[in-house]
């Protein structure tokens, strides 16, 4: 099989393999080079008419293609599109399991009811200005110092580049604040030190206010005016955390329903596979969770732009659909603010992979969501209530993303990819999912699933889908994804930072 054809009305396939000129497929021959991956046309395209795959809209062509063609970013133009958007029309029904039949996990149960699958002490800082101390006190704990707390994961700093020199109100302030209440109290902290300097426009304080954080064995916090000094304050966070590490090594992993389960749903390093191949089998893998009472997360706003039109008719009534297009609509004023545009968004290494516009990166993304019914839309870092397929709005940047997803409470992350990537996540581990065999194989050590099968070897969607849930009960049991065990997931907090800098 040289190319793939996604739908009869596609006026284009993709090459499953690099072809030479004047190579047959289907009914035309190729007229050049047709790297892997990347697109031919089956007809003539007339310039200013649409190309079509997925059966949708991915661009205009920007001068006459002949068939047999190669298209992509040097005759294919973007071109907003006018959505006509629909609400509820494409509801499927979910087939849920009966909860007496429901499969289980081994997870931390914790004292509110919600349920980790990792259990770690966090370090969180309020600022920048205590990133450096806030390091110093995490890496005090070694493997050699937890040896006698098993059942301890780690402790884990979570510092970042902002908290001051910003409005102390407004969408920047309120994000990086719901961001650390997110980590404060997510099911995978088992206990959490906060760190601050004293100054800051962050204010330690004014969370623990707002959200009723109380302080107590498993929760303190610090700033290092008051400790007086950098030194004094790494010296008494160690023994603040050394204090935590008997009590944190009291929680047992028990027996936990999947409708715990709370997964985000990435990809990154995107190619031309993603949509075909290990976004689909992500989406069957969600499909298999919300039967099972759990939850998927989808974010990525700018990666669904150009695809919301599908969302809004699963959208499970109106409110919940007009909660994604008024998304969609901050996103279009931000970019234009900021002299860009959505369809910046596809990298070189996207391009590379044989991805021309954002409408076709954004029509395989949304893919990882499956076809269950979208039950609610979240601001960036919002805790996530409704249970089934959801979407939380975030950038397109993978690590501000997971951060804004694992603060709505995500225990577990899956991120597919085409290019490769080295992503890890902490406190919630992360499943990598390769969209083509080459690179699985090229990048063995990276990745957990091989998604590339569906089109090497004739796996199906749905045995790959199985493949992805199966690995999420056995990863949120406690077994080591591949990134996990290489120690990634420290340097992957990026709270998403929005507004002027001052």
């Amino acid at each position: 099989m040289d190319c793939v054809r996604l739908d009869p009305s596609d006026n284009v396939v993709t090459a499953t393999r690099s072809l030479a000129a004047n190579t047959a497929i289907e009914s035309v021959q190729t007229s050049g080079l047709i790297p892997s991956g990347h697109k031919i046309a089956t007809a003539s395209i007339n310039q200013g008419e649409a190309v079509r795959k997925y059966a949708q809209v991915i661009g205009f062509a920007s001068q006459d293609i002949a068939s047999g063609e190669h298209v992509h970013t040097h005759n294919v133009a973007f071109r907003a599109t006018d959505a006509d958007y629909e609400f509820a029309t494409d509801l499927r029904p979910v087939t849920a399991v009966p909860e007496h039949e429901r499969d289980t996990f081994m997870g931390f149960r914790r004292d509110n009811g919600s349920v980790g699958t990792r259990n770690y002490i966090a370090i969180v800082t309020s600022v920048n200005c205590s990133a450096t101390a806030a390091r110093m006190i995490a890496d005090h704990f070694t493997p050699d110092v937890l040896a006698d707390y098993p059942n301890v994961d780690g402790v884990a700093a979570f510092v970042h580049g902002t908290g001051c020199g910003m409005a102390g109100d407004g969408d920047g302030f309120e994000a990086l604040q719901r961001v650390m209440w997110g980590y404060a109290r997510h099911p995978n902290h088992a206990g959490v030190l906060m760190v601050g300097l004293g100054c800051e426009m962050n204010q330690i304080d004014w969370l623990l206010d707002a959200w009723g954080l109380k302080q107590g064995p498993l929760f303190q916090t610090m700033n290092i005016q008051n400790v007086a000094g950098l030194r004094r304050t790494v010296e008494l966070g160690i023994e603040k955390v050394a204090a935590m590490l008997p009590l944190a090594n009291q929680a047992k992993r028990t027996a936990c329903p999947v409708s715990e389960l709370k997964v985000a749903l990435q990809c990154g390093g995107s190619d031309a596979w993603s949509g075909i191949t290990a976004n689909p089998a992500l989406g069957y893998a969600c499909d298999l969770l919300v039967a099972q009472g759990g939850t998927g997360v989808l974010a990525e706003t700018p990666e669904v732009y150009g695809a919301e039109h599908l969302l809004t008719r699963r959208a499970i009534d109106r409110a919940v659909g007009d909660k994604l297009i008024a998304l969609i609509r901050w996103w279009e004023d931000y970019t234009a603010r900021n002299r860009g545009s959505m369809d910046n968004n596809p990298s070189p290494g996207n391009k590379k992979g044989g991805l021309t516009t954002i409408l076709e990166k954004s029509l395989g993304a949304v893919a990882k969501g499956g076809t269950t019914p979208l039950t609610g839309v979240y601001r960036y870092a919002e805790q996530v209530t409704a249970r089934g397929f959801t979407f939380m709005d975030s950038p397109g940047y993978d690590p501000a993303s997971v951060t804004g997803q694992i603060a709505g409470g995500c225990n577990l992350v899956c991120f597919t990819t085409g290019r490769g990537s080295a992503f890890g996540s902490k406190p919630s581990p992360t499943i990598k999912v390769a969209t083509n065999t080459e690179m699985a194989v090229r990048m063995s050590e990276d990745m957990d699933v091989d998604a590339g099968t569906i089109l090497s070897s004739g796996v199906s969607v749905a045995e790959k889908g199985r493949e992805i849930y199966d690995l999420f009960l056995r990863v949120a049991s406690g077994e080591a994804s591949k990134s996990e065990a290489q120690g990634l997931g420290d340097y992957e907090f990026v709270p998403w930072q929005i507004g002027a800098v001052m």
